[in-house]
């Protein structure tokens, strides 16, 4: 693991992955406590993606649960599998029929069978969903559960147990304990409020959409064949977009896909015309589209919309 919060910055940033130094100070926290992190904060600003930098910073495989309504244990433990128990027991029918054949008594049967258990009750006729496979694993790994906020609150109730002790208790088998200790990030979109009980149990970590020169650096790492002039004129559109009261902010990502775009256009700046063609990429509402539409016509004297650099007052406020 990590030994100070420099390290995490680095390793991170060698996923393409670029921190706050909030970002790789409660990361830092997390992997020394051995607590869950719970992230929180807009759609499409890194929650995720922070996951999957985690996972190949630290060389540890990433198993992903994603939740949704109506999500309930049996789909994201495990599933028993009736079918092969089932088979398996019928191939063993004639040696069961010798294990209780010199059997005295109904109770001397039964003490026999019953010795059997582990054979017809383990783990080879259990199919392994994500927290059980985390739990399960020959190596550590990062078990990423994915917008928590989308299950209920039942499901959210039945998380503690593993949030708090890395174990989780089956009918069939009993009480199974983790053999490693997974490394557990949540997400949240903040669609509906966490309970206190799970806040309680992990570090807690709010990602925002990212300033000017952050999200500048993102889209030169992830878009390098962009040019300067462009790439800053890209963040400084999409900033502007975030202040207009849209349904639906772009997210980095999108951004990352509009600047991946404009390179594929051959575009040298972002005039008008490129803009309102491509305003799909960044836009997925049509309300947001038109609102956007009448803006760039209020701002349309203008060739281009020239970047004018951090906290600068663009045609888009």
């Amino acid at each position: 693991m990590f030994d100070d919060v420099r390290q995490v910055t680095e390793a991170l940033c060698g996923q393409q992955y670029i921190p706050t130094d909030e970002i790789s100070t409660v990361v830092f926290l997390a992997g020394k406590l051995g607590k869950p992190l719970l992230t929180e904060g807009p759609a499409g600003v890194g929650k995720t993606e922070l996951a999957k930098a985690w996972s190949g910073a630290s060389n540890m495989p990433l198993i992903r649960l994603q939740c949704y309504e109506g999500l309930d244990e049996n789909k994201a433990l495990y599933e028993w599998e009736y079918a092969k128990q089932m088979l398996y027991t019928q191939l063993l029918r004639d040696k069961l029929s010798d294990l209780l054949a010199s059997a005295d008594t109904l109770r001397q049967a039964a003490d026999r069978l019953g010795d059997e258990d582990d054979v017809f009750f383990s783990e080879r006729f259990l199919l392994a969903r994500p927290l059980l496979a985390a739990l399960l694993s020959d190596e550590p790994v990062v078990l990423l559960i994915d917008e928590i906020d989308r299950a209920d609150a039942e499901f959210e109730a039945f998380l503690l147990e593993i949030l708090s002790d890395f174990q989780v208790s089956i009918p069939e088998l009993g009480t199974v304990e983790a053999r490693h200790h997974p490394t557990v990030v949540l997400t949240s979109n903040n669609t509906r409020e966490l309970s206190e009980a799970l806040k309680r149990r992990c570090l807690y970590l709010f990602v925002d959409y990212p300033t000017h020169e952050a999200e500048l650096n993102i889209v030169k790492m992830r878009v390098p064949e962009l040019s300067e002039k462009l790439a800053r004129q890209t963040v400084d559109v999409v900033q502007g977009m975030r202040r207009m009261d849209l349904k639906k902010n772009p997210s980095v990502s999108e951004t990352i896909d509009w600047a991946k775009a404009l390179v594929m256009l051959n575009a040298d700046s972002i005039d008008e015309k490129t803009l309102e063609t491509t305003l799909t990429v960044l836009l997925k509402h049509e309300s947001d589209v038109q609102k956007a539409r009448r803006q760039i016509m209020r701002g349309g004297s203008d060739d281009s919309y020239r970047g004018r650099g951090r906290g600068s007052r663009s045609e888009w406020n």
